[in-house]
């Protein structure tokens, strides 16, 4: 508005000021109008996004949309009364130049030559059409990987130690102290904090993943606390890979696992890759499972691979001897009451604390490290026996060591094995882990192992549970729904453009020439996101989106000044030039405004992508729309024919 005011004041004409300020808000206030309601229209859709990421992403639409219906009223009201008010002395002497100035004749220049012919014109239009394809594919070579979500950059990380079922409590500790040595080695950490046994305060983590849970003896926890983010060149995520290769050097029994997590590690799910085995029975779940954790040891970027199952706790079963006991003449009751005492341990009294705290009981029992069958514990007086012989535990007991059962997991009613693992290296989202281990599957000799290969699902649990089939989930599920919600609230948004277009100017035809310069976007999106080496995310997805109201918007305001500058004795070519010499300089600031708005979340690790889309995304597209629509109408119209009406 502030543009068009200016060039209507350096016409003088013999209008006043004010006389040219309205004519020059008229002029370009239906368009303007329409301009705004696409950007609406654009964001809008986004606010019925499902899923976790749906409240994350709704106050987006809902602020930048009444944004924009305010700053269309500052527009047309605010902005030409201060123009009026205060631009008068500075314009007084017209620099302004009518016909654009030399940003104008920059334009001509090389329009000229593109719109020269209908051949150039077309030449040129398939130069842009496969850049676009080039950029497409981009994504299928993998140049451009897809991410929900970008790694954040924390202060701390956290070390997840599981060891077998049945490992003493010391035993974990110990693993505790050699993965805290190894991690004290990395430059970036300040302070460790080792849980073995208990849980680690509760975090996000802890939340999400259900680590507050974590309270048995072969389960531990390393809060590493790293440099604050301001002093330290690395990310955290960085530090993360490194903390993990380092750790492959540690020594763990089989069923051990040690896991690097970021906080947060992502999305919250219960892993960042988790497939689902669903089969008729446990056993047939297990079998495919352990083939399926295998193949996903095999996959380099697949890292910290686990089970829902691990080994089976081993079970210390104490069996009194009846022989023995009739022998001796000793209860089985007084045997089992000594071995409760022992094993279990027995609250003798409570010591108060004060202070409204909870007393402290005072329980007598056996060490934790003590808890083993061996000779001493074989020799502990439990009973005595009628003559007045005390009679050793050994004596009246039978001691096997027999495997425990392994834990059951159901999703839904339905039983389910699960196989987790997360993503590091070449590779950090879960689409690429998948699509890997699919090929793998594949590939693997099921029916020589005797097994049968089970059937891929990408999303909903299967119907007919008597075949084994693999589900994926964790983060790939929140994935897929967000983007086809997103994909879905992109469809929306073109018809509800194309509908405003076709209402402005009363053509079906003609708002899809307004429309094509949406897919150009993606021309600097992919080319930003190569050079930042970014993940396309779900933010660079809004950011594309938002482009799509806003490119729409920069053509609807070229094609209704081609529209009025049409006039007899005006060729097609004077016509499309003279429009875009005069919208070049406020389609270019507009676009400039923006950009600068997006350069200040380019650091930020989440928003990078939003950011990316809307500063290369603006420059590509704005450079050439203001170039494809005057090709497109000089392909779709006859070399010199007049133009009457554009």
């Amino acid at each position: 508005m502030i543009e068009n005011i200016a060039r209507h004041w350096a016409m003088k004409d013999g209008r006043s000021r004010q006389q040219a300020a309205i004519e020059a808000v008229a002029e370009v206030g239906n368009p303007t109008i329409i301009a705004t309601l696409t950007v609406v229209a654009a964001l809008l859709p986004m606010l019925f996004v499902s899923g976790l990421m749906g409240p994350y992403m709704a106050p987006i639409p809902i602020n930048a949309s009444a944004a924009m219906v305010f700053s269309f009223f500052v527009a047309v009201i605010i902005a030409p009364w201060l123009m009026i008010r205060f631009a008068r002395q500075t314009l007084a002497h017209g620099h302004e130049d009518a016909s654009g100035g030399r940003l104008g004749a920059l334009y001509a220049r090389y329009a000229t030559r593109v719109i020269a012919t209908r051949q150039s014109a077309r030449r040129f239009l398939t130069g842009v059409g496969v850049a676009t394809l080039v950029a497409c594919s981009m994504f299928y070579f993998k140049a451009v990987t897809v991410k929900l979500l970008p790694f954040d950059n924390k202060s701390e990380v956290q070390l997840v130690v599981d060891m077998p079922e049945g490992t003493a409590l010391e035993q974990t500790g110990r693993v505790l102290e050699q993965a805290s040595a190894i991690a004290r080695q990395i430059p970036e950490v300040t302070a460790m904090e080792a849980y073995a046994g208990t849980a680690a305060p509760f975090n996000f983590n802890g939340l999400v993943r259900h680590y507050f849970l974590r309270a048995r003896p072969e389960m531990g926890d390393v809060m590493v606390a790293l440099l604050p983010k301001g002093t330290r060149s690395r990310s955290s995520h960085a530090i993360a890979v490194d903390l993990r290769e380092r750790l492959k050097a540690m020594a763990l029994p089989k069923g051990g696992v040690i896991k690097v997590v970021e906080t947060p590690p992502g999305p919250p799910v219960m892993a960042t890759l988790l497939a689902e085995i669903y089969g008729p029975d446990e056993a047939t779940r297990q079998k495919t499972a352990l083939v399926v954790e295998q193949i996903f040891r095999s996959v380099p970027f697949i890292v910290d691979t686990d089970t829902s199952f691990g080994e089976p706790r081993p079970t210390l079963r104490l069996m009194p001897d009846r022989t023995k006991l009739d022998h001796y003449g000793v209860s089985e009751r007084q045997v089992l009451d000594s071995m409760g005492a022992l094993m279990g341990g027995q609250t003798l009294a409570y010591i108060p604390r004060g202070a409204d705290r909870d007393p402290l009981p005072i329980e007598l029992g056996l060490d934790q490290a003590q808890r083993v069958w061996n000779g001493a514990l074989a020799a502990t007086p439990v009973a005595q026996a009628p003559s007045g012989q005390l009679l050793s535990l050994g004596e009246l007991v039978e001691a096997r060591t027999e495997q425990g059962g392994q834990a059951i997991f159901r999703r839904d009613g339905r039983g389910a094995t699960m196989v987790m693992a997360d993503l590091a290296g070449r590779y950090e989202a879960p689409i690429y882990g998948l699509f890997a281990v699919d090929e793998a599957i594949e590939a693997y000799d099921w029916k020589g192992h005797g097994l049968t290969k089970p059937e891929i699902l990408m999303h909903g649990q299967p119907e007919d549970e008597s075949h084994t089939s693999l589900l994926w989930d964790g983060e790939w599920e929140i994935t897929w729904v967000t983007f086809r919600d997103m994909g879905g609230a992109f469809m929306v948004a073109l018809l509800g453009i194309y509908v405003l277009v076709v209402g402005q100017f009363g053509s079906f035809k003609l708002p899809l020439v307004i429309l094509t310069p949406v897919p150009l976007t993606l021309i600097g999106i992919v080319l930003g996101h190569m050079l930042f080496g970014a993940p396309f995310t779900a933010t660079s997805m809004i950011g594309f989106i938002a482009l799509a109201g806003i490119i729409v918007r920069n053509s609807i305001l070229l094609v209704d000044f081609i529209r009025h500058t049409a006039a007899p004795g005006k060729s097609l070519r004077q016509v499309l030039i003279e429009a875009g010499r005069i919208r070049v300089k406020p389609i270019a600031l507009t676009a400039a405004a923006a950009m600068i708005g997006a350069s200040v979340i380019l650091t930020d690790p989440i928003f990078q992508g939003l950011a990316i889309s809307l500063l290369f995304g603006l420059a590509s597209s704005t450079l050439l729309t203001l170039l494809v629509i005057p090709a497109i109408y000089v392909v779709l119209r006859d070399d010199g024919i007049e133009c009457m009406q554009a």
